[in-house]
């Protein structure tokens, strides 16, 4: 062998990847050298601004689905620019009560590791929000099932991808 063998992609970037094709979205995952754990380890691999790169933040749902039902332990998917960091308090005001989400919370909800969480592709679909600070750029990168994998997409994708999730207001407001 040459040392260029090719390895088949990990299970959660093949699902995502087959997503992307079945949605007809023109880029496939990319797998990166090092690891993109963070946003800011994305951007600086892949050369563009901290705010394009799409994190995608788990939390517990800790709210009943109707009065009088016990909590639903949903996991609820903030997308957001990686420059930013969500408010808890405006997520709840739009979803009710949340709780924290470990590891093995996000694991076995999405499928996916920390690091490597993608805005599709879930095992249990989530509830999603999509935080309208991604729409200052043009093109931003999400992870792909992945930490080694990212996908690039234009914020006006992520409804159509993640079923019509809504464009909304969650991050910390920034001082003028």
């Amino acid at each position: 062998m040459c040392g260029a063998e090719v390895k088949p992609l990990p299970e959660g970037v093949q699902r995502v990847a087959a997503l992307l094709q079945a949605k007809g979205h023109p880029h496939a995952p990319l797998m990166l050298d090092d690891a993109a754990r963070t946003a800011q380890q994305a951007a600086d691999a892949l050369g563009v601004a901290l705010g394009q790169i799409a994190k995608s933040i788990v939390f517990r749902h800790k709210g009943a689905t109707a009065p009088g039902e016990p909590a639903d332990e949903r996991a609820v998917l903030v997308i957001t620019s990686g420059d930013l960091r969500v408010d808890e308090k405006k997520v709840e005001a739009l979803v009710g009560r949340l709780g924290r989400a470990d590891a093995d919370f996000v694991k076995s909800r999405t499928g996916f590791a920390i690091g490597g969480v993608s805005p599709i592709g879930h095992r249990e679909p989530p509830l999603v929000l999509i935080d309208r600070e991604l729409f200052r750029f043009e093109d931003i990168w999400a992870a792909a099932g992945h930490p080694h994998a990212v996908f690039r997409l234009q914020p006006r994708d992520l409804p159509r991808l993640t079923e019509g999730a809504p464009v909304v207001d969650v991050t910390v407001s920034q001082p003028a």
